[in-house]
């Protein structure tokens, strides 16, 4: 019974607590894109240099809360920080639509010269990201570390394996399940949110109706960088803040909006989950947990392994293409608001 419980505890630290929290701030970025594919009608290439935006001001205003002293720990100053992110990335994306999707609204593009417009401000975003903080690895979490340490659960419970829960995970489930209730409230009950599903099921119905497609699409942009943000943050403090690894983040927030159903914010959250319970547990080494649960004589000598972690992102790109040849319109119906 000692071999199962270590096996489960040892499950827990490298799989079920990193995959739930991974999860939250997939479905978090993944909610973004499908708002604005919702209602906006086309696929944000920039959201992953969003995201990387919006830590990047929570950073830099993170730095100079710890200079000055302010903090509120045990959590991380990083919280402080947070709405100056939010503020600066929704005057960023607000001062993009003016400046470049504007003109392909009142042109009635096609989505798809929409989406290579984003392509370019993704370029645009991710240089001035760099430019401003530079390429490298940024750690900006201080405060306590560990909600649960591996050491104390050792000591009260006796078990080979201790049970290690981090602040940053506990936080990013708890803002995450936070902001979800926050934001299927504000769509269900509030008079903007029932627009916005008006504008996003019928754009000519609704205007025939009052709704001021501009009001629609301020506040689209101004939800869309507060998920951006809020989501890069709890990934960086989780983790560590790197330009770059935005970037690839957009393949497993695609893949996560695809699989949950593009447009459809349940969706999304199932969907994130999906992409990061199976890149996780796909390149996780199951050695030492199958040697707590085999007979000494069936104990594995390689890692079993599926696949290195350096191929996460390729678990996301073969889920991708395996739901659009399957089932393109995900688990769920895409696009309901």
């Amino acid at each position: 019974m000692e071999d199962i419980l270590n096996a489960f505890i040892l499950l827990s630290n490298f799989v079920l607590i990193p995959a739930t929290a991974y999860g939250a701030q997939l479905a978090l970025g993944a909610l973004g894109v499908t708002l604005i594919f919702g209602i906006l009608r086309f696929s944000n290439f920039a959201h992953g240099d969003t995201m990387a935006f919006g830590t990047m001001v929570t950073i830099l205003v993170t730095w100079l809360f710890q200079s000055m002293g302010l903090s509120i720990s045990p959590l991380p100053t990083a919280l402080l920080a947070l709405p100056f992110g939010i503020l600066a990335t929704v005057g960023m994306l607000l001062a993009t639509d003016r400046l470049v999707y504007k003109f392909y609204r009142k042109q009635r593009s096609a989505p798809i010269v929409f989406v290579m417009a984003s392509v370019g401000v993704m370029f645009v975003m991710n240089g001035i990201v760099r430019f401003i903080i530079g390429p490298d690895d940024q750690n900006f979490n201080d405060g306590e570390r560990f909600i649960i340490k591996a050491r104390d659960f050792k000591a009260a419970t006796g078990l080979s394996e201790g049970l290690t829960i981090k602040v940053s995970q506990g936080l990013t489930v708890g803002i995450a399940i936070i902001v979800v209730i926050a934001l299927f409230w504000f769509l269900q009950k509030s008079r903007t949110g029932k627009a916005m599903r008006a504008f996003s099921d019928n754009e000519d119905l609704a205007l025939l109706s009052g709704i001021s497609p501009e009001k629609v699409v301020m506040i689209t942009w101004i939800i869309a960088a507060a998920l951006a943000t809020i989501a890069g943050t709890l990934y960086g403090l989780d983790k560590s803040f790197k330009p770059f690894t935005y970037f690839q983040l957009l393949l497993p927030i695609f893949a996560a909006a695809i699989v949950g159903g593009i447009g459809n914010p349940l969706g999304a959250i199932a969907g994130g989950f999906v992409v990061a319970f199976s890149e996780v547990t796909i390149t996780y080494a199951y050695k030492k947990f199958l040697r707590y649960l085999l007979p000494e004589n069936l104990e594995p000598d390689s890692l079993v392994q599926l696949l290195s972690t350096d191929y996460k992102f390729a678990v996301s790109f073969v889920i991708l293409v395996l739901v659009l040849l399957i089932r393109p319109t995900g688990i769920f119906k895409g696009k309901v608001l």
